[in-house]
């Protein structure tokens, strides 16, 4: 890419990372996969990031023909950010390099997580074996933001907002949703202490917070 020093290898993984390796890029590709976000929304998300580095990423994305900003009409008029359809065949390569990390000995499970990336992180962990037969739609609303969970044979699909009726809606954050899936912070307690609201099917609620395990940490020599 133009203005920027490339590897000077003829290897495509090489001129991919020449894409989107650098500092903060896939972060804001993983952002940005389930729907487009303004501006202010990226660096909500992103709070490490300063403005002049998100601008810069988005400028390169955009460039590589990964991104673009487009203005959304009313009701509520604003300029947004969203993957083109080649930036979006990137979600298999984030979710993978995030199960893939999720064996480090390392892995910080307490550190802050931004809503895309925890919905984007139960597709990494999805386990569908555990899934068996069950048939449901989970509405999580983790904030201000709404996801539509749809599990159906042993598969596992997130969209960003919620369109018709759930079997389970989930009221939470961040914080208490990563309890109750790695913590062991159990469904009735979080809702007895107010960390949690549910609508719904109790037992098809427990079932979903399991469907998700961390891999066996591996082993460092």
């Amino acid at each position: 890419m133009v203005g920027k020093r490339g590897y000077n290898d003829g290897c495509a993984l090489a001129h991919g990372l020449e894409l989107v390796g650098e500092r903060w890029a896939l972060l804001v590709v993983r952002e940005l996969l389930l729907g487009p976000k303004r501006f202010t929304d990226l660096q909500a998300a992103l709070p490490g990031v300063s403005a002049d580095v998100l601008s810069q990423r988005l400028k390169e994305l955009q460039g590589a023909g990964l991104a673009r900003r487009r203005r959304l009409g009313p009701p509520a008029p604003a300029w947004v950010y969203e993957l083109t359809g080649w930036g979006a065949e990137l979600e298999p390569l984030i979710t993978g390099l995030a199960r893939w990390a999720s064996q480090s000995p390392a892995l910080p499970v307490h550190a802050p997580i931004s809503a895309s990336s925890l919905i984007l992180s139960l597709k990494a962990l999805f386990d569908p074996d555990a899934a068996g037969d069950l048939d449901a739609t989970i509405a999580l609303r983790l904030g201000d933001e709404e996801f539509a969970i749809r599990i159906a044979d042993r598969a596992f699909q997130a969209t960003r907002d919620v369109v018709g009726a759930a079997d389970v809606t989930l009221h939470t954050d961040t914080d208490s949703l990563t309890a109750m899936l790695h913590d062991n912070l159990e469904l009735s307690k979080a809702m007895r202490h107010g960390r949690v609201e549910l609508t719904g099917d109790m037992a098809t609620a427990r079932r979903f917070l399991t469907l998700f395990p961390l891999p066996r940490a591996v082993a460092v020599d």
